[in-house]
């Protein structure tokens, strides 16, 4: 009956792609179960090794049991590319000869050290034996003479001020006498000169013998001009009105006369 064909032809078709399905699910999860190991890590080799694949046969149509190795198989070890391996070799190697050449460089800078110290030291030894040998050859030193003390000129006096009266007149043609060696003293220039002017170096006797004559006795000891000419003393003033020049002229005078004006007592 053709209704019955018609229901027949779409079965077979139906059980057709549910076969494919499940053929194209089933490697699909064998693709996407497979779990890469590594022995020892569970992971890929970050070295390039190969890597184990462990699949699931639950997955897989048809495949009933676990695909686990035994409890009495060693799990496989992945192997090193020979690449990877003789990279590392090379690496090692290159270490150990840079270490080797450092050792060496260290070695020869310890032996120049030690060469320079060791000639260091010759030359100091030599150098201290030079300097003893000149010692002992040198003369020794004789000593410096003592400086000789030099004696520094006795500062002068200062130079005496005299007052300008009675006093210092007679006091400063005393110092002029003692350094001419005109004999005299204070007490009899003194007296003299009391008797005499009274003290005033302006004194003038104009009534006398020697007035008579024109030459007129003048000053503390009143001395004429005539024997003023005669015994002036140097380094006093040639004025017969000076006090100190009449007092060391008419000393001068005594002293020739009298060997000195203490001996005067009266006119003379």
């Amino acid at each position: 009956m053709p209704a019955h064909r018609s229901t027949q032809k779409p079965r077979r078709r139906l059980r057709r792609t549910t076969t494919a399905a499940l053929a194209t699910a089933g490697a699909a999860a064998l693709a996407l179960t497979a779990v890469p190991a590594v022995a020892g890590t569970g992971d890929a080799g970050a070295d390039g090794g190969a890597a184990g694949w462990t699949v699931k046969s639950a997955s897989v149509p048809g495949q009933h049991g676990p695909a686990t190795p035994r409890p009495d198989e060693e799990p496989r070890r992945p192997d090193l590319a020979p690449a990877t391996a003789s990279v590392v070799a090379a690496a090692v190697a290159g270490q150990q000869a840079v270490a080797a050449e450092a050792a060496v460089s260290a070695e020869r800078a310890e032996q120049r050290a030690r060469a320079e110290r060791l000639a260091a030291e010759e030359r100091a030894a030599e150098e201290a034996a030079s300097r003893a040998a000149q010692r002992q050859e040198a003369p020794a030193a004789e000593p410096e003479p003592a400086p000789v003390p030099v004696e520094e000129p006795a500062a002068e006096p200062a130079a005496p001020v005299y007052t300008d009266d009675l006093d210092g007149w007679i006091r400063e043609a005393l110092d002029i006498m003692a350094r001419h060696g005109i004999p005299g003293t204070y007490e009899g220039l003194h007296r003299n000169i009391m008797r005499e002017s009274s003290g005033d170096p302006n004194a003038i006797n104009l009534w006398d013998i020697n007035a008579i004559n024109g030459t007129p006795s003048i000053g503390l000891l009143q001395v004429i001009q005539p024997t003023f000419d005669a015994y002036h003393v140097e380094g006093t003033p040639y004025d017969l009105y000076d006090p100190v020049a009449n007092l060391v002229a008419a000393a001068n005078y005594a002293a020739d006369r009298y060997g000195s004006i203490d001996n005067v007592n009266g006119p003379y």
